[in-house]
């Protein structure tokens, strides 16, 4: 009952903080084709009626072109969508993953504006018409995802009001929220078996006209599902020496109390590196991470969860399932993200 209670609280006050924040989901969960880069990104863990356990990683970006604005022909490319697609199995213990991009258009890719509605071509992630909640699918080459996420908080604001810091720089900003806790229902399909799932998700959706400074090469970010209710987003940008030019991130506890922290709450600390046969990039791959007291360590689902994304973003990157330690006891699960490890990130 008083989760129930909680939840209803939460989306109470939702509108009262969306406004102050200038963020209105009526509006914001779709897309904002003036904003330089966007993206919607899920992440979550499943598990099969086996018992196996699968890490999933679904995520549509999109990039405003420049240069055509003038351009009165309807093949302009003024919008650019790619998605990247990934599944974690330990049993395989690599990633099966896929991308597409194309420009937006013409029926076939679009990112549609007032609620989340992102396809290109079959693969499509769609907010229900009621608001609650989100649908995947998407029929990759090696695997199949069918999803239903079902919201059970409120949206998490990153950030004073949503407004999530990037850099010492005020205009190094971001429009950020999260939608953690969600619930997963559907089916993986892969070798001729359809298997179906349970599980808990994350989903971010983050928009930008700038993300990343001249003199930082890529991030380290971190999703968690608390096992408590509570949800934790943590990140820090990296420079050329590996050193931390700017952290952030936004702690909701079971009670729906928020704490924002500074940069200098934060520190990641590597405990293990994986390095990867394919690229040859050394990936901090564990971790022992502080915030602000709040201590534990990250252990990966497996090791080797790169992400070859060089056909539509241009870049490698390590994306994988992870569990959060604290004593030994596991006290959340989520997702890590590692980026310019294997050369310096330019969005």
């Amino acid at each position: 009952m008083r989760a129930l209670l909680r939840l209803l609280l939460l989306t109470a006050l939702w509108p009262l903080l969306g406004s102050a924040a200038n963020i209105d989901l009526a509006r914001d969960a779709g897309s904002h084709p003036a904003a330089r880069t966007e993206w919607w990104y899920v992440t979550g863990w499943l598990r099969t009626e086996e018992g196996n356990a699968l890490g999933f990683q679904v995520t549509f970006f999109r990039s405003r072109t420049t240069g055509n604005d003038a351009n009165p022909s309807r093949f302009a490319p003024r919008q650019i969508l790619f998605a990247h697609a990934a599944i974690s199995d330990p049993r395989l213990g690599h990633l099966l993953g896929d991308q597409r991009a194309a420009r937006a258009g013409f029926g076939l890719a679009e990112a549609r504006e007032g609620k989340t509605e992102v396809w290109i071509d079959d693969w499509s992630l769609r907010q229900a018409d009621d608001g609650d909640g989100y649908t995947i699918r998407l029929p990759a080459r090696e695997f199949s995802l069918a999803l239903v996420l079902k919201t059970t908080q409120a949206p998490l604001l990153n950030g004073p009001g949503g407004l999530s810091r990037k850099a010492a720089e005020p205009g190094a900003t971001s429009h950020y929220y999260s939608q953690p806790q969600l619930l997963a229902k559907g089916t993986v399909a892969r070798d001729g078996k359809t298997s179906p799932v349970t599980g808990s998700a994350w989903l971010d959706h983050e928009w930008s006209d700038s993300y990343l400074e001249a003199d930082a090469v890529g991030w380290d970010w971190v999703g968690l599902n608390l096992a408590d209710g509570g949800a934790l987003m943590l990140f820090r940008m990296r420079d050329r020496n590996g050193g931390t030019r700017w952290a952030g991130g936004s702690h909701r506890k079971a009670d729906g109390s928020v704490t924002l922290f500074e940069p200098g709450d934060i520190r990641f600390t590597p405990l293990r590196l994986w390095r990867s046969p394919r690229s040859g990039t050394s990936y901090p791959v564990a971790w022992h991470i502080d915030a602000k007291g709040l201590e534990f360590d990250l252990e990966p689902m497996m090791d080797d969860q790169e992400n070859d994304a060089r056909a539509t973003a241009g870049t490698i990157y390590w994306e994988g399932a992870v569990r959060a330690l604290a004593t030994g006891r596991e006290i959340a699960r989520g997702y890590l993200e590692l980026t310019g490890y294997w050369l310096p990130l330019r969005l």
